[in-house]
Order: C-alpha cells, then sequence, then structure tokens
C-alpha cells in the first residue's frame, strides 16, 4: 500500500468521525438544554398550533416502536439491533466512501444519529426527543436531532438504491 492509498484510507475514516462526531456532540446538547431547562412533557410554544419544543422520552424505537414492551426486552432489541446496524453501517461505508462521497456522507449521518440514540438508551433507557410538529390533534411523533440525522442519511441511501449508485460487492 502506498502512502497516496494510505492518506485516501485515512481522509475517509476522519469524514466518518466529523460528520458522525459532529451529530453525536449536537444531539447530545441540545439534548442537555431540554434536560437542564424542561421537565418531561413540559413544552415551550415556538409557532402556536404548529410547533413545540416538548421534553418526551421515548421507550420504544421510531414512532414508539416496542415502546408496550418490558424494559428488560426493549433493551436487549434495541441495544442488539443497534450494534448490528452500526457495524453494517461500518462495513458498507468502508466498501463505498472512496468512490462514493455523497453516499459516505449519508451512512456518517446514520451511523451518528444511531450513537446518539444509543447514548440515550444506555443513559436513560429510552430516547429523548423533542421537536413536536402538529397540525390541530394530528401530532407528528417527537423526534430529535439524531432522528433528523437518520432521515437524512436514509433518505441519501434510498436515493442512491433508486438510481443504482451504490458499489458492487
Amino acid at each position: 500500500m502506498n502512502l497516496k492509498s494510505l492518506k485516501a484510507k485515512g481522509k475517509i475514516w476522519i469524514r466518518l468521525c466529523l460528520v458522525s462526531g459532529s451529530v453525536v456532540f449536537v444531539d447530545q446538547i441540545t439534548k442537555n438544554i431540554i434536560k437542564i431547562n424542561l421537565s418531561v412533557y413540559d413544552n415551550i410554544i415556538v409557532i402556536e398550533k404548529f410547533f413545540n419544543i416538548t421534553h418526551i422520552l421515548n421507550p420504544g424505537g421510531a414512532f414508539g416502536f416496542l415502546a408496550s414492551q418490558t424494559p428488560e426486552i426493549r433493551k436487549f432489541i434495541f441495544l442488539f439491533m443497534s450494534s448490528i446496524v452500526a457495524l453494517f453501517v461500518l462495513w458498507f461505508y468502508k466498501k463505498c466512501a472512496s468512490n462514493f462521497v455523497f453516499l459516505s456522507y449519508g451512512l456518517a449521518l446514520i451511523f451518528g444519529g444511531a450513537l446518539g440514540n444509543l447514548i440515550d438508551r444506555f443513559k436513560y433507557g429510552k430516547v429523548m426527543d423533542f421537536f413536536d410538529f402538529y397540525i390541530g390533534s394530528f401530532h407528528w411523533p417527537a423526534f430529535n436531532v439524531a432522528d433528523s440525522a437518520i432521515s437524512i442519511g436514509m433518505s441519501i441511501l434510498i436515493y442512491h438504491i433508486l438510481f443504482n449508485k451504490i458499489p458492487d460487492f
């Protein structure tokens, strides 16, 4: 392996660390600000009848998935699945980061978002959400910065899959 190749490999891992690390940092800072300033279920009306900042602890997954299961089952499933997904994302990232830069950013966003929510699961056994959008009585499920990063990353991944812009394995 030559020096140029080593530099290129190092660059892709720096990209992953910077993007994922930024997501985790902003996610945890915003969650800490919410925790310090709002009790659970308290809210701040930002745009009346449309958007609140509301402190919520979500015991389930996306959209409350498995929220009714026991804490032990949820913890096992979410920690196990998060670890498997994280390993898969790292493997996929390694395969595509050099030649599919936009896709690598999407994967780094997914990885950072997963880590941000995984930190919450270890700290609280739940994920803190606070962005609360609604119209009348219809509420979009509350979410956080990590969820936003995952959604953006998944959009990039879906784009690449739909337009066949992924590496051959």
